[in-house]
């Protein structure tokens, strides 16, 4: 059971706080993910405020979990009383669907065994934390099991009062401890394990006299002891996974946190983070090992790297998938595919639906959408690349535009493979270039080419003597040519004074070699 229910006011936010993000997930997607990693026969999430939102955000993310809607009396006790209720019907109503009859039968179809609860606030609690929750609870035969963190600053927490024994009496929230239970320093992490009928028979018991007016999930644990259960503890081995988010200052440092623990995690497997402090990699991305990620590489949502791939510096990568040995230089990229061997960087932008074949390159201020590039082939530089497909082994020259769209619609242009693309040439779709074929440069295509043919914009130079004086006078173009006209003409007849000179001397030797 997964609480989610609050307004989450610090957050200061129209989001509600269980759907801010880091890692990749919303907050109540990582305790979704966490109570995945159980063997659990159901998930409930407690909703309420924005509730329609929240809704609507469980049943995408995890389709299988129920949703329960925690009713106008205040508390946690309220709030896992709507959800047992909501799992108590959807168990009776599958063994009524089953053939159960009778009040009895109806009765004995209720929730039976452990029930997790746990918040949609704490992202750092995994399921290995909740597992080992779960393990304790089995093997002492506790009614209820809470877990618990020592802090240096207990202030605002539930303390967990125990006997001369160490056994768990109860746990009193902040405003109603006495003085010295303020001192005390073991804190309620506000997850536990119940038992289904000790919850149930507490749950219906609960009032609302305390400080707050509220229905206290903690006032189970004295009723429990109270029926002849036993209560238990965990303590978390790390106070702060157990931390909950309620502004943004917190949600950046669970952030960080979990950045931390992503990034450690990835090294042991045998990635290689060259600077961890400036790496930031998603929950759901996957990495090979020896893949190499360098600083200031950002991997979010479901990318993944091959092993031997080289991510980064300084790369922006979301959804994008990294071939075996490929490079990624200063990129940034969503939803595409980069071939094995590929190179691609640096200053590239790829947009979705770009795929780069194996040993492709797509190379510096080249940007592509929805272009498939075969393997082979290369687009080195300053390139857009748009609504096409090129075939292997060809190259596409500097500046070169596929124009794919006309002002109504989008058309697509193909290239085929061995093909030579000149340098700035404009490609308008849709245009079909064959293989074999080569295009000048500056060339503008607006008809298919053939295969093997050449394709020229026959166009002869032009060069109009004098245009800049005629038409740009007194600017500083026209100086400079009149500059450079004169010279010209001073470098003319100083050379034509030298062969003069030359030519007397020539005369002069040949006469007096004739005398």
């Amino acid at each position: 059971m997964i609480l989610a229910a609050g307004a989450g006011t610090r957050m200061k936010s129209s989001t509600p706080k269980v759907l801010h993000r880091i890692a990749g997930r919303t907050l109540v997607e990582h305790a979704l993910a966490a109570a995945a990693e159980l063997d659990t026969r159901r998930t409930v999430v407690v909703v309420r405020h924005e509730r329609e939102a929240v809704a609507a955000h469980v049943a995408q993310a995890a389709p299988h979990a129920l949703i329960a809607d925690q009713d106008a009396v205040p508390g946690t006790g309220s709030a896992v009383r709507c959800g047992l209720s909501t799992l108590d019907a959807t168990t009776v109503a599958a063994a009524v669907a089953a053939g159960a009859v009778g009040d009895r039968a109806v009765l004995d179809s209720q929730v039976q065994g452990s029930i997790v609860v746990t918040s949609g606030d704490v992202p750092l609690v995994d399921g290995a934390l909740l597992g080992a929750l779960v393990e304790a609870h089995d093997a002492q035969g506790n009614a209820v099991t809470v877990l618990t963190a020592e802090v240096p600053d207990a202030s605002g927490y539930g303390r967990i009062v125990r006997d001369a024994t160490g056994a768990v009496l109860r746990i009193v929230e902040h405003r109603d401890a006495t003085d010295a239970e303020l001192s005390i320093r073991e804190i309620n992490a506000g997850i536990y394990v119940f038992d289904a009928g000790h919850l149930r028979d507490a749950l219906a018991r609960l009032t609302t006299d305390n400080a707050q007016g509220e229905l206290y999930l903690t006032d189970v644990l004295g009723l429990a002891r109270e029926a002849g259960g036993r209560v238990g503890a965990l303590v978390a081995p790390d106070a702060s996974a157990v931390e909950g988010v309620n502004d943004r200052v917190q949600l950046a440092a669970a952030g960080a946190a979990l950045n931390t623990r992503i990034v450690e995690r990835w090294m042991r497997d045998g990635v290689t983070v060259v600077d961890p402090a400036t790496t930031w990699i998603d929950a759901g991305v996957v990495l090979e090992p020896d893949a190499v990620v360098l600083p200031g590489t950002q991997l979010h949502g479901a990318t993944r790297v091959a092993a031997h791939a080289s991510v980064g510096p300084d790369t922006t990568l979301t959804d994008v998938e990294v071939g075996e040995g490929a490079t990624v230089i200063r990129t940034h990229g969503s939803g595409a595919r980069i071939g094995p061997g590929a190179t691609v960087g640096p200053f590239t932008f790829l947009r979705p639906g770009t795929v780069l074949g194996a040993d492709g390159k797509i190379g510096a201020f080249v940007e592509t959408k929805n272009a498939s590039i075969g393997a082979h082939s290369k687009v080195p530089h300053l390139s857009y690349v748009g609504d096409a497909t090129v075939g292997e082994h060809s190259n596409i020259g500097a500046g070169t535009i596929f124009v794919n769209y006309d002002g109504v619609t989008k058309s697509s242009s193909h290239v085929g493979s061995h093909v030579r693309i000149g340098s700035d040439n404009t490609l308008i779709a849709p245009v079909e270039i064959g293989d074999g074929a080569y295009t000048g440069a500056g060339a503008i295509v607006r008809h298919d080419v053939p295969a093997g043919a050449l394709s020229l914009n026959a166009v002869p130079q032009q060069v109009v003597e004098g245009w800049v004086e005629r038409r740009r006078p007194g600017t500083p173009s026209a100086e400079a040519a009149r500059a450079a006209q004169d010279g010209a003409v001073a470098r003319a007849l100083s050379s034509g004074a030298q062969e003069e000179r030359a030519a007397a001397a020539h005369h002069t030797v040949k006469d007096k070699g004739e005398a």
